[in-house]
C-alpha cells in the first residue's frame, strides 16, 4: 500500500484526453512503484489500442467488459448492462482483494450516462473503495452527484477537434 489515503478522480467531458490523462497518472504511480490496474469498458479488445500493449508491457493488469460502444456499435442494451453489472461485481473484488495502489475505471461515465449502470449502483462501488485506494472514472457524462462525491475532478472541454473537419482518429494520436 503506497498512500494512506486514496482519493477518487473523475475526468469527464466532450473534450480528448480523459483516456490519457488516467493514463499518465498511471504512468507516475508506476514510476513510484505503485501497483495499477485498469478495468476497461466500451473498449473493443479487437481495435488497434496500442496504449494498451504498453501498460501490458509496463505490468499493468487490463479488464475489459461491455467491449461494445454504444455510440459507435448497434449493442443489446440487456446484454451490456448485465456485463457492466459482472464488471461492477469484479471491481469489488479488487476491493476486497486491495492488490492495487491505482485503479482506473476506463469509461465507466459512460456507462452511467447511457444508463447501463445507475448512480447508486456506482456509488454503492464507491462506498466500498478500500481506503488506500487512488481511483479514477473516466468518460464522458460524469453527473454533477458524481463530481460532488469525487475529490478531484477535471472536465476536458472540446474547443476544436480535427474530427469537426471530416479528419478521422489518427493512429498514435487518437488511439
Amino acid at each position: 500500500m503506497k498512500l494512506k489515503r486514496g482519493l477518487i478522480q473523475i475526468y469527464t467531458g466532450d473534450g480528448k484526453g480523459k483516456t490519457t490523462a488516467a493514463i499518465g497518472q498511471a504512468l507516475r504511480a508506476l514510476g513510484h512503484e505503485f501497483r495499477v490496474g485498469m478495468v476497461s469498458f466500451f473498449k473493443d479488445p479487437h481495435l488497434d489500442y496500442d496504449e494498451i500493449k504498453i501498460l501490458r508491457n509496463l505490468r499493468v493488469d487490463i479488464f475489459r467488459f461491455a467491449p461494445k460502444h454504444p455510440h459507435f456499435c448497434d449493442v443489446d442494451f440487456k446484454e451490456v448492462r448485465k456485463d457492466c453489472l459482472k464488471a461492477l461485481r469484479f471491481i469489488q473484488e479488487i476491493f476486497q482483494r486491495e492488490e492495487y495502489d491505482l485503479l482506473i475505471l476506463d469509461e465507466i461515465n459512460v456507462a452511467l450516462r447511457d444508463g447501463f449502470l445507475t448512480e447508486e449502483e456506482i456509488f454503492t462501488l464507491l462506498d466500498k473503495k478500500p481506503q488506500h485506494l487512488e481511483l479514477i472514472l473516466t468518460g464522458r457524462g460524469a453527473t454533477e452527484a458524481l463530481i460532488k462525491k469525487a475529490d478531484l475532478a477535471t472536465e476536458m472541454k472540446k474547443i476544436k477537434h480535427p474530427f469537426d473537419k471530416g479528419i478521422k482518429g489518427r493512429k498514435g494520436i487518437e488511439f
